[in-house]
């Protein structure tokens, strides 16, 4: 132990000492009678006893600790599975303080021990050298002090104990049949019924898909840890320790109108750009959204339980078992469904602050459990734009051991963390092209997977709410251009869609295809020929087209440069990022089209008279001009490669994209066929290319074409 702990250690054992000797008792004295008040007088050298005293650790009155006091129903009082967090002395049996075993309650509490959650719980020995906390999931989690809070709010049940209780009934469970109950090997009837997550989980909530807390639906996916801002992403981040109160003078920091906790509830952060209750508001705040799904779902619960599960249910939230059936009795027909369905609308209820604690979760618990029992979620939405979809892939992609055990390689952290980004601009990183054609990122290195991107992510907070200043942008080729242009001096300048352009550029370029082929026969099948993945959503590269060589440029070929969106009188207009798109729901601001067009749906739009694709229709929309040409180049490249190796097939989402006849990874690649392999797949990865930058998008298809053979005399190069 170093000298700091040490330190710690004394004074913490000192004041306990204290506090031991004021109150007159022993940890193991028991009081003749029940205790009905907390059994520690005021002593003014006691840190923050007066705060304690007000808090619900030390009502020693209330439910939470009075629940064991008839001897008759508990002789033993409080019982070793609820002694840790209904006494002091059983969260100190659990921390092994006492001498016992830790991880464990070895003993039951004698009911006049449980004297709320006194000073000695929480400062020992036992919670100062603790770093780590299991969730009833099996999932341990690493933190700092807030572990000693979370050993207690973080919920009784799981995901896992759920699977684990309908599976009990065999492997091929009808969903929407009452199981047969059984006697287990003891000659216990085992019957389906209701699983209570348990009070005050603010923990499993906060973490969302990390620790399992709610019912996780088999083939969805769900955010993970709520980080919220630095500073604000801990337990005692926001709350006071020893009042318990949420520091809400310290929430209107960031967010106006909040003078009270009631006040709380109103706040919707600008990443909720969504109406996840479908109820038409986007303004109202995240606990309303949650109370509408809430309200939906006990709608679709009880519809299903009448209609499959063959009764009526009822919800009582202040009467336990909580789910009542039409006599007012246990309600008695649980189906697996069913079951997973009331699980999810419970622990919705039992987090009361979950509408700050992980709201994204909750919304995605509710919406799905809606989905499965049938209801339409048409109207509902379950996830954030892009940027902040934390249970999408692009942040989730690194979860589990085999993918990387929730941590993002220094090569992605860029454009995949909270962080990466403004520690690549603050250090300095750089993106520079090796000498095999590889992209290499410096001045990064891996980092945890985060939740999307937080605020932060582009907004310096040591100039809020000030933008990083970005001069310039280095793509995957080797070529640096900026947004902002120069000045006289040929100096870049900064300008806000520099920041947009560090990730939508994509990874690949000429400038590495032709590295990677140098040397080698363009008709020749080759082993060591790989395909390369421009990635994903490389707007940055279509719009700059052919001055950052993103796609496969041909030799001998002439490519447009930047795409200048003409306005009125010609002069550019709706040129940059935010021009077009919102920056924080990342949707197209499509009614400014119609300033110059006469539709609002970009798709719809021409930018010429010229029939590109040959098939003789001049008003179609500039997309299906493009279109034709990219199933064009699929055919041509099915046709080539049927001649030259063997049959390719195409699944945009399906690592690594292109398939052979037996379904595996296409291997027989020539330079020729990986050439236009890679343009193709650099349309279907820019899903907006048709607008970026149309006109070099036909380029690089048409001469993909005739690269491959194929006839061009009927289309028109731009």
């Amino acid at each position: 132990m170093n000298l700091k702990k040490m330190l710690v250690l004394l004074g913490v054992m000192i004041v306990i000492g204290a506090i031991l000797a004021a109150c007159g008792a022993t940890p193991t004295a028991a009081p003749t009678t029940a205790a009905t008040e907390a059994p520690v007088a005021p002593i003014p050298d006691t840190p923050y006893l007066a705060e304690w005293q007000g808090s619900g650790h030390a009502d020693v009155a209330s439910e939470p600790f009075r629940h064991w006091d008839d001897a008759t129903e508990n002789p033993e009082g409080v019982p070793t599975s609820c002694a840790k967090c209904h006494s002091s002395d059983g969260y100190q049996d659990f921390l092994g303080v006492d001498g016992s075993e830790a991880g464990k309650v070895d003993a039951a509490v004698p009911a006049d021990h449980a004297q709320g959650i006194q000073c000695v719980a929480c400062h020992n020995a036992g919670t100062i050298s603790k770093t780590t906390v299991m969730f009833p999931s099996g999932v341990e989690v690493k933190a700092g002090d807030d572990v000693r809070c979370m050993e207690c709010h973080q919920g009784r049940e799981s995901k896992v104990s759920i699977d684990a209780a309908i599976a009990k009934f065999g492997e091929d469970v009808d969903p929407d049949a009452v199981p047969t109950p059984f006697k287990d090997d003891q000659g216990k009837d085992v019957t389906l019924g209701f699983k209570n997550v348990h009070y005050y989980a603010a923990a499993a909530t906060l973490y969302g898909s990390e620790v399992m807390g709610g019912y996780q639906y088999d083939g969805m996916s769900y955010d993970a840890k709520n980080d919220h801002v630095e500073g604000y992403n801990t337990c005692s981040g926001c709350h006071d320790p020893h009042t318990l109160e949420v520091k809400v003078e310290q929430c209107a920091f960031c967010h106006e109108d909040v003078a009270t906790a009631e006040d709380l509830k109103n706040i919707r952060m600008i990443s909720s750009a969504n109406d996840y209750d479908g109820d038409g508001s986007v303004d109202e705040g995240m606990f309303y959204e949650i109370e509408s799904l809430q309200a939906a779902l006990l709608t679709e619960i009880q519809t299903y339980a009448t209609a499959t599960a063959g009764a009526e249910i009822n919800y009582d939230a202040a009467t336990y078992p909580y789910f009542m059936g039409a006599d007012g009795k246990n309600y008695p027909n649980w189906t697996p469904r069913l079951l997973k369905a009331a699980y999810n609308y419970q622990v919705s209820l039992k987090d009361p602050g979950a509408y700050a604690h992980g709201n994204k979760y909750i919304v995605q618990l509710l919406v799905d459990s809606i989905a499965d029992l049938g209801g339409d979620t048409s109207k509902l939405a379950r996830e954030d734009a892009g940027h902040f979809a934390g249970n999408t892939e692009a942040f989730r992609h690194w979860d589990g051991e085999e993918e990387g055990n929730g941590t993002v390689p220094f090569g992605c952290v860029k454009c995949h963390t909270a962080t990466g980004l403004p520690t690549y601009i603050k250090d300095g990183g750089t993106t520079v092209v090796t000498s095999n054609g590889s992209t290499a990122i410096t001045g990064l290195s891996p980092m945890p997977a985060s939740n999307g991107f937080a605020c932060s992510t582009c907004h310096n907070e040591e100039a809020w709410p000030e933008r990083y200043a970005v001069a310039s942008v280095t793509f995957p080729s080797g070529k640096t251009v900026s947004y902002g242009g120069k000045d006289a001096d040929g100096k870049f300048l900064a300008d806000d869609s520099n920041l947009c352009l560090q990730c939508h550029q994509g990874r690949e370029s000429t400038t590495s295809m032709n590295n990677s082929l140098r040397g080698k026969e363009l008709d020749v099948v080759d082993p060591s020929v790989r395909f390369k993945n421009i990635h994903y959503f490389a707007a940055g590269a279509t719009i700059f087209g052919g001055e950052v060589l993103g796609a496969y440029q041909y030799e001998g070929k002439e490519y447009v440069g930047v795409n200048l969106h003409a306005g009125e009188n010609g002069e550019a207009k709706a040129n940059k990022c935010a021009d077009c798109h919102d920056v924080h729901a990342l949707e197209p601001n499509t009614e400014s089209c119609e300033t110059c067009h006469e539709t609002a749906d970009p798709a719809a739009i021409r930018v010429s008279d010229v029939d590109f694709d040959g098939d003789g229709d001049v008003t179609e929309g500039i997309k299906g001009e493009l279109d034709t040409l990219t199933e064009a180049l699929y055919t041509a490249m099915q046709t080539y490669s049927a001649a030259n190796g063997g049959e390719i097939s195409y699944n945009p989402a399906a690592y690594p994209y292109f398939f052979d006849a037996d379904s595996k990874g296409y291997a027989t690649w020539t330079p020729r066929l990986v050439k236009a392999a890679f343009n193709y797949q650099y349309v279907q990865k820019d899903t907006g290319a048709f607008v970026h930058n149309p006109k070099y998008v036909i380029q690089i298809l048409i001469d993909s074409i005739e690269d491959l053979g194929g006839d061009v005399s009927t289309y028109t190069r731009p």
